[in-house]
């Protein structure tokens, strides 16, 4: 296959390899020959297309010629911008009739007392600042793998880090989303137990993330229980800190071992979509498969999340008509509106999300690569939107707020439940993100091939002729395997420590 033609109404294709200048190409009825080569993922004209006029792609527009572009030529950011363009939200429409259930699949999972499903076992050591960044790092480390051979049912002990916790508006948006990351974190079903570490005078103080995220309990007794808290200015400096913080885990340690695996329902895995490194491909093999995955799980009760809202900008007129509601597709477009007011107060335009990476692949506008990226969603009403990290608890396709720095975006994710992260890639990404498992889906064959070490499933094969359905449902294979503990290439690695990024919004005072 050379070239992929995804809708009639397109007047370009998508090359499926690297062609020469010269090659005769069949595409939309229409006999074409290259006028210059053109790479894998990037677009060529199939009909002549004047200057000013629309290009489509997927049957949508994703801008605008700056020239004429004659047939047979490469369309790119020389002779393409994205516009303004008006589109029809057209909310709640076109409302989709529920997917034929399906019945009787589970993985092996870890069932909590408060009744979360955990596909991993993780001890966690929560620095609520950067002031007490290193200090969690030195208590986590003195916990490897020769020390946690004794617990095999613990996955490790990890140290959540960031740089904010201070600097910040007193219970302001930057407060409220710190304070969601941490207490998802907290009480994440991946997370058997936890410790939370500060300075002491930081803004996001101890005491107050505790009460705001209900981490503080009252016993049968009316005696207030909450997790192990270590303050370094009480507690004497950083290694008394570090001392007593390892003890306290040492006493812990037991306790989170003490779980098995069971059979759990595939209705209870929280997934997290998201895509990094996009190439011009991403839309028409990773992604579109990872939407059947979606849709899979969706019948049989689960959730599947979408975020990046950064990259639904161009596209939210293909959710919003899905809506259940008309407020809810309220929802999506006030947070659209948001982004736009957010992005001008910094002087900067959502259209420049596509990075220097996502060209060289073949992507050109903002609405070229949401239109690809949404395809992760899948074909399911969409049945609520969440704020960043807001604890997810609909059933079905959901979408979350997040912007598109893909550290950012799945921190948000598993702040809000989240427990398997499907991530597709088609420049190759290599992303981890303890403590939930992320699973790589290449989006083209040579990248999978020189990057396999890090990848786990191709979908470059449907530039080959595979159908999208197939991969789809060996991606919906692969959530259940791993939520069952089989180990993805970036956890054989040992990746994911670093990868702990709360969305840092507003100013640092």
């Amino acid at each position: 296959m050379d070239v992929i033609h995804l809708h009639p109404d397109d007047n370009i294709c998508v090359a499926a390899r690297n062609l020469p200048a010269g090659a005769t190409l069949r595409a939309g009825g229409e006999s074409v020959v290259l006028a210059e080569p053109i790479r894998l993922g990037h677009k060529v004209a199939i009909r002549p297309i004047g200057p000013g006029e629309r290009v489509f792609k997927y049957g949508q527009t994703i801008g605008f010629t700056t020239k004429a572009v004659d047939r047979g030529q490469w369309v790119h950011s020389h002779n393409l911008i994205n516009g303004e363009f008006s589109r029809d939200p057209a909310s709640a429409t076109e409302i989709p009739a529920p997917p034929v259930p399906i019945v009787g699949r589970t993985f092996q999972g870890y069932r909590r007392p408060g009744g979360g499903a955990g596909t991993r076992n993780y001890l966690a050591v929560i620095s609520t600042v950067n002031c007490s960044a290193t200090v969690a790092r030195h208590v986590a480390e003195r916990f490897d793998k020769s020390l946690l051979n004794q617990f095999p049912n613990i996955d490790g002990v990890v140290a959540f880090r960031h740089g904010g916790g201070c600097g910040l508006q007193w219970e302001g948006l930057q407060h409220q989303i710190l304070n969601r990351v941490m207490g998802g974190i907290a009480r994440h079903p991946n997370i058997g137990g936890y410790l939370l570490i500060g300075l002491g005078c930081e803004q996001t103080a101890i005491g107050h993330l505790m009460r705001d995220q209900h981490l503080v309990h009252i016993d049968g007794a009316g005696h207030s229980q909450g997790p192990p808290v270590f303050s370094m200015q009480d507690m004497g400096g950083t290694s008394k800190t570090v001392e007593a913080a390892v003890r306290q885990i040492g006493q812990m340690l037991p306790r989170v071992n003490d779980v098995k695996r069971e059979p759990i329902p595939a209705s209870e895995i929280v997934l997290g979509t998201n895509c990094g490194g996009s190439d011009g491909n991403s839309g028409v093999t990773c992604n579109p498969a990872l939407g059947v995955a979606s849709d899979m799980l969706v019948a049989c009760g689960g959730t599947s999340i979408l975020a990046e809202t950064t990259e639904i900008y161009g596209a939210e007129h293909l959710l919003t008509r899905r809506a259940r509601s008309a407020s809810i597709a309220d929802k999506l477009l006030e947070r659209i509106q948001w982004w736009l007011w957010y992005t001008r107060t910094f002087g900067c335009e959502i259209d420049n999300n596509p990075s220097v990476g996502n060209k060289e692949g073949g992507l050109t506008t903002i609405a070229e690569k949401s239109l690809g990226a949404v395809a992760k969603a899948g074909s399911t009403t969409l049945e609520e939107v969440y704020q960043y990290a807001e604890q997810v608890r609909a059933k079905g396709f959901v979408v979350m707020d997040t912007p598109g720095f893909d550290p950012v975006s799945v921190t948000g994710l598993v702040a809000g439940g989240a427990n398997v992260v499907v991530f597709t890639t088609g420049r190759g990404s290599c992303f981890g993100c303890k403590p939930v498992p992320s699973i790589k889906v290449a989006s083209n064959s040579p990248m999978y091939e020189r990057m396999v070490d890090d990848m786990d499933i191709n979908a470059g094969t449907v530039l080959d002729g595979r159908p999208v359905a197939d991969v789809g449902r060996e991606i919906f294979e692969e959530i259940l395997a791993v939520a069952s503990g089989k180990k993805t290439k970036s956890e054989l690695h040992g990746f994911g420590d670093e990868e702990f990024v709360p969305w840092p919004v507003g100013p640092t005072l």
